[in-house]
């Protein structure tokens, strides 16, 4: 099973991602401690080169690793069917102890993959690089995290078994049952519906907020990483009941397959990118006042909050939509 294509390459581009990381964090750890652009060193040269080359491959390479999250919950439900009693990647992530932390793991490793990327864009913006010490130590924490997601994602593919029997999605999101995904089903559905759109609304007004007067950057990116974590939650409490127009079915990957025309890589999108987004404006908060980037980091962050804002407005009415067409009801 693991020599099948998306398996293979899933598994070689986490290998090359994280040589490339712990590449650049044998640098970073240069940087960090040798840094000196008033030097004219062989050393300070040597790290300017390097720091060039090391940006422009680890943009793709972190801009991948965003993308290998959908891959790899792609691959998951594609392979659902070589299990007895999975449904969906529901079953395929539950059949070794390996398949639900490297989704996590994938998912954290995204929003620090993109908040990098935010800080090298800002930092790039700057003529001495203000920002370098700074990116580099993120890339500190985010190295070892993406070589864990890479050795936990080798156990996960690496363990499946076409012999195993697995538990369908349906028992594993069904309330009632000792499991996170059973807590979440089992939250009450109306006061999550209340919940949901009214952080969604506080987050908006918020971005807008912030916007047109330039305050409130740090509450906005709060209220953004709060509100994925709620829309997260409501897709498993509500959201998804309206999309399978069924009482009872929790489960959140299977609006990922045809009979629903996708739909959830479209939502997983935008509550990715509107995580990002809002993640992004907030890390670049403390820097807002360093001279080389005074005019460009509030750009930036203008554009960073349209787009969560415009990613958060799409998840939105794609749930709405979902809720308002369709004669189910609560």
């Amino acid at each position: 099973m693991i020599l099948q294509p998306a398996i293979l390459a899933l598994l070689t581009s986490s290998l090359l991602t994280s040589l490339m990381l712990l590449y650049a964090g044998w640098y970073g750890v240069l940087i960090i401690r040798k840094w000196d652009l008033a030097s004219g060193s062989d050393l300070q040269l040597n790290l300017e080169k390097r720091t060039y080359l090391i940006s422009v491959i680890l943009g793709y390479t972190l801009a991948f690793q965003i993308f290998s999250l959908f891959l790899y919950i792609f691959t998951a439900d594609s392979i659902h069917s070589q299990f007895v009693g999975a449904m969906c990647a529901a079953g395929s992530l539950n059949v070794n102890r390996y398949g639900y932390p490297t989704l996590l793991l994938k998912i954290a490793n995204c929003l620090l993959a993109g908040v990098w990327l935010i800080i090298n864009f800002a930092d790039n913006r700057g003529y001495d690089y203000p920002l370098i010490r700074v990116k580099y130590s993120l890339l500190m924490v985010l190295a070892p995290l993406v070589v864990l997601e890479a050795l936990l994602q080798f156990g996960y593919f690496s363990g499946l078994h076409a012999d195993v029997i697995t538990s369908c999605c349906g028992s594993l999101f069904s309330v009632g049952k000792r499991s996170v995904g059973a807590d979440l089903a089992g939250l009450p559905a109306i006061p999550m519906e209340w919940l949901f759109f009214g952080i969604m609304a506080a987050t908006l007004a918020s971005g807008a907020f912030f916007c047109l007067k330039a305050r409130g950057g740090y509450f906005f990116s709060a209220a953004s990483l709060l509100t994925f974590f709620i829309a997260a939650a409501s897709l498993v409490s509500f959201i998804c009941l309206y999309v399978y127009e069924l009482p009872t079915h929790h489960c959140p990957f299977c609006i990922l397959q045809k009979e629903y025309g996708y739909v959830g890589y479209a939502l997983y999108a935008t509550l990715l990118g509107g995580g990002i987004a809002g993640l992004g404006v907030g890390a670049l908060m403390p820097f807002r006042n360093i001279a080389s980037l005074v005019q460009a980091i509030p750009s930036i962050q203008r554009r960073l909050t349209w787009l969560s804002m415009l990613f958060y407005l799409l998840f939105t009415i794609m749930v709405a939509s979902k809720m308002l067409f369709t004669s189910f009801r609560l």
